[in-house]
């Protein structure tokens, strides 16, 4: 792996921990970063882990003793894929790759409006959308709002409905992007409006995020190269 990609690859873990610290803080909770892994004490909100690596060849134990094991569910996000955690009563949940853009704009020109969500009302729409019936629309609160390196996007369709959406997390070096949906056409109608409203934004900074199979496929064709890879580990 050249320089440049464990680089990338660093800056990406950091600022999906940064994003993940995020939204536990609208739900409350309060994790540490400490220099080999972001943590959480309680169970963070549904989908998100409780820890998450920051470099290569994190102490296990010390990182498993920092989260709660006794309630079901704990997830840790091994970053570098390098960890062994069967011992610890762990099982691997995914696999997936760490990707990465250059900044620049999108190679297809999006077809929908742009906008950042400002208010509660917006975010609830756009949840909604996110959620697609499932009943977890409930896990964006309007508290993720007071995040300043938080921009929630949305795409509008003709008629002002939402049709799009992605959440952006700028740090210091990259943007991450997480939770790409689009109401009709997946995510080959959403990247190309997301991408554009990135460069927009944060036209200096290189775009980042993980993604897997067919997800992963489709970030690949709208301009993303695969870096690395990362797991995520369940335990029980």
């Amino acid at each position: 792996m050249t320089a440049m990609k464990q680089f990338v690859i660093r800056a990406a873990a950091r600022n999906n921990a940064e994003w993940c610290a995020s939204m536990s803080r609208s739900h409350g909770l309060a994790g540490e970063f400490g220099l080999q892994a972001w943590a959480v004490p309680a169970r963070p909100p549904l989908y998100y882990p409780d820890a998450v690596t920051l470099v290569p060849g994190a102490d296990a134990a010390a990182l498993v003793d920092r989260i709660d094991t006794a309630t079901p569910g704990a997830c840790i996000k091994d970053s570098f894929a390098d960890l062994d955690l069967a011992g610890a009563d762990f099982k691997v949940l995914f696999d997936a790759q760490w990707i990465h853009r250059p900044a620049s704009a999108p190679t297809t020109s999006p077809d929908l409006a742009w906008d950042v969500v400002s208010g509660p009302d917006m975010l609830r729409a756009w949840a909604l959308a996110w959620d697609d019936g499932d009943g977890n629309a409930d896990l964006f609160r309007p508290e993720l709002l007071d995040d300043p390196a938080t921009s929630v996007l949305v795409g509008h369709s003709a008629d002002g409905l939402v049709a799009a959406g992605a959440v952006a997390s700028r740090s210091d070096h990259v943007v991450g992007i997480s939770n790409v949906f689009a109401v009709e056409g997946g995510a080959d109608r959403a990247w190309p409006v997301v991408l554009d409203t990135v460069h927009r934004l944060f036209p200096t900074l290189p775009v980042v995020g993980y993604e897997r199979g067919a997800d992963l496929d489709t970030a690949v064709r709208h301009g993303f190269e695969a870096v690395g890879p990362l797991r995520v580990w369940l335990h029980g």
